[in-house]
């Protein structure tokens, strides 16, 4: 079975992630298979835009994508392999194509909708959502930090929502994300078929055609959103992640107990880092971010400065405890938000590369040369 399905009807170039037996996951060849697609239609002069959705067991819709296959994260770290570094050097590439094609692209952003389907979905032009949309990026809970360039998007978010859903990796139903900048259009979960082969019967695709198809479409959310604003700006634009647990364990309010709790359930160092990463990426462009988020990520999967093998970073351990054994009781290291120490984090934002040989050089048009 294939896992990414491409086809052209109209003037529409329509791709289907088809792995409904994992939510989707990303592997590296579907990254493969993505970036290619889109690359050849990119110069396609017949192709004017293009729409891209997921799978369920049952049939399309119902489950956008979970993220990266993280068991393969997991059996990478424990063999010490480097297939990994392919996997988020070339996503990375991949989520900047999306960001920067010159052509409409459409993300039905229906059911999970998570990690690296974030990575997908958060440059498309139209990212329409639906009553099953979830959206989040988790990474904290399993000892990783919201890469795909989570640091750009969540950091755009209004006030310092960013910094709660990269923290907590709560998760978002369709009301919250188009609230916060997340999404932009409801559409009715029942009319998803008629909506994708809607775009299929459209001659002459314009600007115009595409505001009149998504006015047909586009559905009232009654489930409207509860966030809390000024609450979640008031705990989160705090300096340090110690200060904001303190401050949340202080508070005797539902919310705020229950947003201790889930802080000192996820990865100490990773908080630390994550938050690093929202407020350093405010001032970066989208570029700019992946080419950060490539720098972490190679740290944590060797973390010289922690004197760690890959088999004893956070996010082996994070993945084991929620994917693997499912005890959901990892062991992070150090086990206490207060233990972590600048030192811990600051390295996580050297690169180790040199400017002209960075995997993502070329987004940042750096030649090789050096002359």
């Amino acid at each position: 079975m294939t896992d990414v399905l491409c086809e052209i009807r109209g003037e529409v170039g329509f791709i289907t992630l088809n792995r409904p037996q994992a939510l989707n996951a990303l592997t590296l060849s579907m990254i493969r298979a993505l970036t290619i697609c889109l690359q050849t239609w990119r110069n396609d002069e017949r192709i004017k835009a293009v729409a891209l959705r997921g799978s369920n067991k049952t049939g399309p819709f119902g489950a956008f994508c979970a993220g990266g296959d993280i068991r393969f994260f997991h059996q990478a770290l424990l063999a010490g392999d480097p297939a990994q570094e392919d996997f988020f050097t070339e996503e990375y590439t991949l989520d900047h194509l999306i960001h920067r094609y010159p052509k409409p692209v459409l993300a039905f952003m229906d059911g999970v909708v998570m990690g690296g389907g974030m990575g997908l979905s958060q440059g498309a032009s139209h990212r329409l959502v639906t009553s099953r949309s979830k959206l989040a990026m988790p990474e904290t809970a399993i000892g990783l930090f919201p890469d795909v360039g989570g640091g750009y998007f969540l950091s755009r978010c209004p006030g310092h929502a960013g910094e709660w859903l990269a923290l907590t990796g709560t998760s978002l139903g369709a009301a919250e994300a188009i609230q916060l900048g997340l999404a932009d259009h409801f559409l009715d979960a029942g009319r998803l078929a008629q909506a994708w082969d809607g775009l299929a019967d459209m001659a002459s695709l314009s600007a115009a055609k595409l505001q009149a198809w998504m006015a047909e479409f586009s559905a009232i959310d009654h489930a409207p959103s509860n966030l809390d604003r000024s609450k979640i700006d008031a705990f989160f634009s705090l300096d340090t992640v110690g200060a904001i647990v303190h401050a949340l364990e202080t508070d005797t309010s539902e919310w705020a107990q229950r947003t201790a709790l889930q802080l000192r359930q996820r990865s100490p160092l990773m908080l630390h880092v994550t938050l690093a990463q929202i407020r350093r990426a405010r001032s970066l462009g989208v570029e700019q971010d992946l080419c950060m988020e490539r720098d972490m990520m190679r740290h944590c999967f060797f973390p010289s400065h922690l004197a760690r093998s890959g088999a004893q970073t956070e996010a082996a351990e994070g993945i084991r405890a929620l994917v693997i054994d499912k005890d959901n009781a990892p062991v992070w290291q150090p086990a206490r938000i207060e233990d972590i120490t600048p030192d811990m984090v600051q390295p996580f934002f050297a690169s180790p590369w040199m400017a002209h040989s960075h995997p993502l050089r070329m987004l940042l048009g750096i030649s090789l040369r050096t002359d």
